[in-house]
């Protein structure tokens, strides 16, 4: 069944199949494939929804060697929305917090496992009509969405910046109701584009069955079909958390 959607979505991601061939049975004999770190490094000027100074000092030395200390040892406080990081249904449902959905309960199944990574027209925010023409198979479970955000690097900028691209309510619904889709990964702080951030949202989280990862680092990476692992802190009682993702080919 996964080769049999690899094939399809390299004919309709214009991917030579071959390659893709090469590049499975490569995995599969090394062990490993080419790896892509697509998760941004966290600094003091890693940008987040509620600043337009990025996330400042989050790490602390408490204890130094340079000031006699038998080791170093730091603390960090940080917010879980901040960088690269995964949505639990909590962050837009209060009472999916309250029933403790939360980072901790994510299926680990859906953050890891074969996934696609699409380029999105550049012009516009990521609608129905936008989602239908990316002709995504059925089968495919995991979509990494390349939009206008990373040519305009705006993860790599501090202050957030609300004209950036993302899905509409429409869309969000579309991908609900004609793919299998379980994991939506996105190139800016928030899947949701600023003007329907909250109906979009509403409509992914709803089921509790679809992950969202935001501030994915996607540039210089090809479209097509790779293998993704993305794994959360497991933060009991948390909407959020930064998150390391790779992809392999």
């Amino acid at each position: 069944m996964v080769l049999g959607v690899a094939q399809a979505i390299c004919i309709i991601s214009r991917v030579d199949c071959a390659d893709v061939d090469d590049a499975h049975r490569s995995g599969l004999e090394n062990g490993y494939g080419e790896i892509f770190d697509i998760t941004h490094k966290f600094t003091p000027e890693t940008p987040v929804g509620i600043s337009a100074t990025g996330i400042g000092g989050f790490l602390t030395l408490l204890r130094s060697m340079k000031n006699g200390s038998d080791y170093n040892f730091s603390e960090m406080k940080l917010p879980v929305h901040a960088g690269t990081h995964v949505d639990a249904p909590g962050h837009f449902y209060d009472d999916y917090f309250d029933q403790g959905f939360d980072v901790d309960t994510l299926d680990l199944r859906v953050l890891n496992g074969p996934a696609l990574l699409v380029d999105v027209p550049r012009d516009k925010n990521i609608t129905a009509e936008v989602m239908k023409s990316l002709n995504i198979p059925k089968g495919v479970k995991r979509v990494l969405f390349r939009t206008l955000n990373t040519d305009r690097g705006l993860m790599y900028k501090r202050e957030f910046d609300t004209s950036f691209v993302g899905f509409m309510k429409d869309g969000a619904q579309w991908l609900v109701d004609n793919t299998d889709i379980k994991l939506v990964g996105t190139d800016y702080l928030s899947v949701a584009a600023f003007v329907d951030a909250t109906p979009a949202h509403l409509v992914f989280l709803k089921s509790r069955e679809i992950i969202l990862v935001e501030g994915l680092k996607l540039d210089g990476v090809e479209p097509g079909l790779y293998t993704v692992h993305c794994l959360p802190l497991r933060l009991v009682g948390s909407e959020g958390s930064p998150i390391r993702c790779i992809l392999i080919k």
